[in-house]
């Protein structure tokens, strides 16, 4: 593109973000959405109001190939917001890519292998954080941007703020979770966060930031391997242990959806097909699960 041309995609670009902050989208969607127009524009070299159908079907063809269909979704729906928000255009291409509706289950970990994940786990910062993650059943984001100020000792309820959907909810303190929280936060005493980033715990009291999400999930693959799990796990995957420890211990599904946060129960549903068991004192039930593992709190600062 030469000069104007850039000039007036820069216009574009600025247009399409300021329309996905009027539109209150999340900060995660405006790099995604904001992504597909600058991944279509440097595909063709032009500026993305200038593309016509078969030029769409040709990026679409391209990107299906080379990247996963999540990726081609979020594209697919970043480049419609474009069109809608900003060129005030109908998306009449929606046809142009359809992404299976594949219907798959999440990996997961049996307690035990959660128990040997966390013992076999060095650093206390990673060590915490996996019993926090798993005991609460939380998504990596919500954990790593728990604060002080959320924990609720007394009444054993943890607020988590601003979690998918930017939606707020309250949800059990585990017993042992607390436990662990009080003996981590008390190697760095962060006037604020609980899981501060930095390598030491002077650096940790005095982090503007937390932990880093990156780091944290390439640690997480390291520490699967050196127990020697090949099963395909990730931090997010610790929610969907969670929920299905809880379906095989009798949780009504309904306990389960609001400590999750699932908007819809056929979402918490998929449980059940990961458990070979399918009571309501919630507070106990998830007490007592977690009192089964044998946490040993004294890995490495």
């Amino acid at each position: 593109m030469n000069a104007a041309q850039q000039a007036h995609y820069h216009s574009l670009y600025t247009q399409h973000v300021n329309a996905l902050h009027r539109q209150g989208k999340a900060a995660t969607t405006i790099d995604v959405y904001s992504r597909a127009v600058r991944r279509v524009t440097e595909f063709f070299d032009r500026c993305p109001d200038t593309l016509t159908l078969d030029n769409l079907k040709e990026y679409f063809t391209a990107l299906v190939h080379s990247h996963s269909w999540s990726t081609v979704k979020v594209d697919r729906n970043g480049l419609q917001f474009f069109y809608k928000h900003v060129l005030n255009k109908t998306w009449t291409w929606v046809d142009i890519v359809k992404p299976p509706q594949k219907k798959t289950l999440p990996d997961i970990l049996t307690q035990a292998e959660i128990e040997r994940v966390i013992n076999h786990t060095r650093e206390l910062r990673y060590q915490t954080f996996i019993l926090v993650a798993y005991s609460m059943g939380l998504r990596l984001g919500e954990a790593l941007n728990l604060k002080v100020g959320d924990i609720d000792g007394q009444r054993m309820k943890v607020h988590v703020r601003l979690g998918k959907g930017q939606k707020d909810r309250v949800v059990t303190l585990p017993t042992i979770t607390r436990t662990a929280l009080r003996y981590y936060w008390s190697t760095h005493r962060h006037p604020q966060f609980l899981f501060p980033r930095g390598r030491t715990p002077e650096e940790r009291k005095l982090a503007i930031a937390v932990m880093d999400r990156s780091g944290l999930q390439k640690s997480f693959k390291a520490i699967l391997k050196s127990c020697n799990i090949h099963k395909d796990i990730t931090p997010h995957s610790l929610r969907h242990c969670y929920g299905a420890h809880l379906t095989a211990s009798n949780l009504h599904l309904r306990a389960i959806q609001f400590e999750m946060g699932h908007a819809c129960p056929k979402t918490t549903a998929i449980y059940t097909q990961l458990t070979d068991e399918v009571h309501q004192n919630t507070q106990l039930i998830i007490n007592t699960l977690m009192d089964q593992l044998e946490v040993k709190l004294d890995g490495a600062v």
